[in-house]
């Protein structure tokens, strides 16, 4: 079999989201399950758009992740190689210089449009004749360049969608070539496909048209075209599609503003659109065992923020004290110990959670009170030093002294302790408060 070599290649144009994190999963898990390798290149051709700190957002993403990189480049680094296939590519008669403005184009597409056509380029740059170009270049107006798509069938077997075919004369002649003489992403990415051996090509079905020229030139300048696998692209919860505009789905937002665990989202992201459920995974060789291409739907899949947030919890709650230790620290949280965590995991959806029963256990709070009546009494009857199988005794005592049952019984007193109508039974709370605080708390003062 083919060695095995997968790339993730975005621009560093802005913020990865999280349909651009399935993508990159994807093909770090199929590298994975066949012992390939995964690069990474940034295909940063457009310097006006791209930035260096997109391209270090785009890495530490990565890493968040733990999709560690076996190869890595970048486009603006290989200049040389894409002038390379330009000159083979004029020599053989496949690429030929077009000189209508942006503006010209955008009118012949309108024409077409309006007349029921497909807006496809005529080719009418083919038909200048050498003096016509000449004097064109004279006025000082830069052509840029297309590739001269041979008019027949593209086909291809998709490794997500099936046999797919195209008509290359149904398709414009795509540019490869700025005025300024700057690759454009079809040209740049076939080249650099052909020189790092990539054997397979999973991305967006966005890209299904661009595939069908990419299939030519990979041929034309000599190389066997990767196979392709295109997935459909996600939408959000409401059915709209996802960009680098949205924020709130950008891979920085989820980690460092909503508290979002690297292996919660990988779970959700790897089963979405599959046959698989979408369960919590711990770690990535889990998901490596149960990838399959062939478990991947062609049609649309939806991403779910509320499941994410509940795969994120199921995680949290299962997270043993020693994993736990170092993310504490980074809270600030110096001093928590085990019965801490084990007490609240149960409680937080997103780890910073964990940042308010660490005030309400370990600092001061103000008591809520509802029924100061109630509490006066349960803080006379608690014990000196509380322990955990003294809890349901009291409660017994206070019911008995009170005729609160209920509700009416327990509501007050978790209020008064925590502040909070839900959280960890009061047997684990009150050890963990001890006695002088919730007895503070229960009498109203502020501790």
């Amino acid at each position: 079999m083919t060695s095995i070599r997968v790339r993730f290649a975005p621009s560093p144009t802005g913020k990865l989201h999280v349909g651009n994190a399935r993508v990159a999963l994807i093909n770090w898990l199929f590298a994975k399950k066949h012992g390939g390798k995964f690069m990474l290149r940034l295909d940063d051709t457009d310097d006006e758009r791209s930035t260096e700190a997109f391209a270090e957002g785009i890495q530490k993403d990565l890493k968040w992740l733990n999709l560690e990189w076996q190869v890595f480049d970048r486009q603006s680094k290989r200049m040389a190689r894409y002038q390379w296939a330009f000159e083979k590519l004029l020599a053989e008669e496949r690429l030929y210089p077009c000189f209508e403005t942006p503006e010209e184009l955008a009118l012949k597409r309108k024409v077409q449009l309006a007349q029921h056509k497909p807006p496809i380029y005529d080719r009418a740059a083919l038909a200048l004749t050498t003096h016509e170009k000449q004097t064109l270049l004279d006025k000082g107006i830069k052509p840029h360049w297309r590739f001269l798509l041979n008019h027949g069938d593209i086909h291809w077997h998709d490794a997500i969608k099936g046999d797919l075919h195209f008509q290359g004369g149904k398709l414009s002649d795509p540019v490869l070539f700025r005025s300024d003489n700057r690759p454009i992403y079809t040209l740049a990415s076939v080249v650099d496909d052909i020189d790092f051996n990539i054997s397979h090509v999973f991305r967006g079905d966005d890209h299904i048209t661009n595939t069908a020229a990419q299939i030519q030139l990979t041929e034309a300048l000599g190389g066997t075209p990767p196979v392709y696998g295109h997935l459909p692209l996600l939408t959000n919860a409401a059915g709209e599609g996802l960009s680098k505009r949205l924020g709130s789905l950008s891979l920085e937002h989820l980690r460092d503003n909503e508290g979002i665990e690297a292996m919660a989202l990988n779970s959700h992201l790897t089963k979405l659109g599959s046959s698989d459920p979408i369960e919590a995974k711990t770690t990535l060789d889990e998901l490596v065992t149960e990838f399959d291409l062939k478990k991947y739907s062609p049609s649309t899949a939806r991403f779910d923020e509320q499941e994410l947030l509940n795969l994120n919890a199921h995680l949290l709650q299962g997270m043993p004290f020693t994993v736990a230790v170092p993310k504490l620290r980074a809270l600030g949280i110096n001093n928590a110990n085990e019965a801490f965590w084990q007490a609240v995991r149960g409680n937080i959806t997103k780890f910073r959670d964990v940042e308010e029963w660490y005030k309400i256990l370990c600092l001061n709070i103000e008591p809520v009170l509802r029924d100061l009546d109630l509490t006066t009494i349960a803080a006379a009857l608690l014990p000196q030093e509380v322990q955990a199988q003294d809890v349901a005794p009291w409660l017994f005592a206070v019911k008995e002294k009170t005729g609160r049952k209920g509700a009416a019984l327990y509501m007050p007193i978790r209020l008064a302790l925590t502040g909070q109508e839900h959280g960890p039974e009061l047997s684990v709370l009150l050890p963990l408060l001890g006695s002088e605080k919730a007895r503070s708390r229960l009498k109203g003062s502020y501790s």
